[in-house]
């Protein structure tokens, strides 16, 4: 139970991103069948059906997704009550956020049941209208004393608003590829440019009353957890935008009649999904943390952040590792237990829920990694850059990955095999340890292939995207970092480095893709701008501090 309580912040995050990602979908596509597919089915000619048939195919498979993850919530959230308050599993049924998980897990079988071609479309919305008031009664505005309702209506109208645009573009661009005339993509393009304005008027309001009600001042955005995170769905919010904004131009070239921009329409579309789904866990990030406003101490202020990033030059030599806190207890731990013949005890307990401790030179340990680590993620950006402006033996560029996670895999846990004495399995116990792990192997994982795809004229297509997505799902998976609910001041000044890094990361798996994905002329501007965001990110490391 203890490593379940140990891994429970960094799992009640990922599986509640993918509780909203299942329910965007599920709710989207049934707006989209309802708003768009069968009203305007008859101007699609020959593809009526098969959009519709998709459309309905993606309702089910986002409510049976949505089925699976509320499932994995209840049991994680239970599994945690019931082993460390000792309630029974009738106390944790009763309890409000079960009542809720089971309202939804109900709706949305019978969503997945339902979704048929007959079946009218307010049956289907009423469905969706029950998983959506489920999903807000697990918010922070559900907690609320104060302005409750104004709060839980905002809240729904939030998530009314993620569901309409970004979960129904998935939709969209399966709509898109059945349908081959100008004509339907024209249709399919101005009806959908006018739902997601609808999403988005949706978003900027209840994100705006949302904010008002759990920020309130300067100091709850910059200087809490919380505002951080709002922060960070704010720039992939704009990001969108910008996705949004390309895809807008596209549709009326097409009513132009340049019929060669659907192509530009679904690519940036793919994008946007990608792009939706980090702002889904963002989000469930977000819920792991107390609003601002109920956090008036230990915020971080504008001077502390000043003085944590102000530039310096990087730490390039290490400090011993026998220094460091938990190789320095265990040797005194075994000279004692030595001289007394005994069996020395652990300094440290993988997965036992206990910080492990820390001193300067653990400080300078951690910083000297992050400083290396952006020397080598600079190189790789400008290598990058040489090899787009046609410098040919920069194509080689993908092999620095693996000197880098060859790098982070001996040095990012000194406590732990190879350096420190716990075994790499019994490593795996500690959340930090293994999403460490976990970007090791993604690193290689994108190294390898794109190394193969430059190198060797890798002509697959699914080759080429392992580098822009692993890309950005490491960058999503920084925005699943669980948080400290006391909001210490030393975890936010490094956590207000790791979002940009988030960002950053995001950016550049998605450009790399639309570089891949468009076509010339167009795919160029963004074969320029993932090496600059890798460049951007490796800056961040070289000036990153922990004191």
């Amino acid at each position: 139970m203890s490593l379940l309580v140990d891994l429970f912040g960094y799992l009640a995050i990922v599986i509640h991103g993918l509780v909203i990602a299942a329910q965007s979908v599920a709710v989207g596509s049934v707006l989209f069948l309802v708003l768009l597919a069968r009203p305007l089915g008859w101007m699609l000619g020959p593809a009526d059906a098969a959009v519709r048939a998709a459309t309905l195919r993606l309702v089910r498979w986002g409510a049976l997704g949505l089925v699976v993850a509320e499932a994995a919530r209840l049991g994680l959230d239970g599994a945690v009550l019931i082993g460390t308050v000792e309630l029974t599993v009738a106390e944790v049924a009763t309890a409000a956020f079960a009542e809720a998980g089971l309202a939804k897990i109900l709706a949305a079988l019978l969503l997945a049941v339902l979704a048929r071609p007959r079946m009218p479309g307010l049956l289907l919305l009423a469905l969706a209208a029950a998983i959506l008031a489920a999903g807000t009664a697990t918010t922070h505005a559900a907690a609320r004393l104060d302005n409750r309702d104004i709060l839980l209506a905002a809240a729904a109208l939030h998530q009314f608003g993620a569901a309409l645009w970004i979960g129904g573009i998935p939709a969209f661009v399966a709509a898109l590829a059945r349908v081959d005339e100008r004509a339907g993509w024209r249709v399919l393009g101005e009806r959908f440019s006018r739902i997601s304005t609808l999403g988005v008027a949706c978003i900027l309001l209840s994100g705006g009353a949302l904010s008002w009600f759990f920020i309130r001042d300067p100091s709850g955005f910059y200087g809490t957890a919380y505002g951080v995170m709002v922060g960070a769905k704010i720039g992939l919010f704009l990001m969108l935008l910008a996705l949004g904004y390309g895809n807008f131009r596209a549709v009326g070239l097409l009513r132009a009649g340049d019929a060669g921009k659907v192509v530009r329409l679904r690519r940036f579309a793919e994008a946007e999904i990608g792009i939706g789904f980090s702002i889904f866990f963002a989000a469930a990030s977000l819920t792991s943390v107390p609003p601002a406003i109920d956090l008036r101490a230990d915020r971080v202020s504008v001077q502390e952040i000043i003085a944590r990033n102000t530039p310096r030059l990087p730490r390039l030599v290490s400090p011993d590792h026998d220094v460091l806190t938990l190789p320095a207890l265990q040797a005194q731990l075994d000279a004692e237990a030595a001289a007394n013949a005994a069996k020395p005890s652990p300094a440290f307990v993988p997965g036992s829920g206990e910080i492990p401790p820390r001193n300067a030179e653990d400080i300078a340990w951690s910083e000297y990694n992050h400083h290396w680590s952006g020397l080598f993620v600079v190189a790789i950006g400008l290598l990058a850059l040489l090899n787009r402006a046609g410098f040919g033996p920069a194509r080689h560029w993908p092999l620095v990955f693996l000197g880098l996670a060859a790098f982070l895999f001996v040095r990012s846990d000194p406590e732990v095999w190879p350096l420190g004495q716990i075994g790499f399995f019994d490593s795996l116990r500690d959340v930090e340890v293994l999403q460490h792990r976990f970007f090791v192997l993604l690193i290689v994982v994108f190294g390898l292939f794109e190394w193969r795809v430059r190198a060797f004229g890798w002509r697959s297509r699914g080759a080429a995207l392992v580098f822009p997505l692993v890309t950005a799902i490491g960058g999503a998976a920084l925005l699943t970092h669980s948080h400290a609910i006391a909001n210490i001041k030393d975890q936010l000044l490094i956590e207000l480095t790791h979002t940009p890094l988030a960002l950053a990361g995001i950016a550049a798996g998605w450009a790399r893709w639309l570089e891949i994905r468009l076509d010339p002329p167009e795919s160029r501007w963004a074969g320029w701008v993932w090496p600059v965001c890798f460049v951007l990110v490796g800056a961040i490391l070289l000036i990153y501090r922990e004191a």
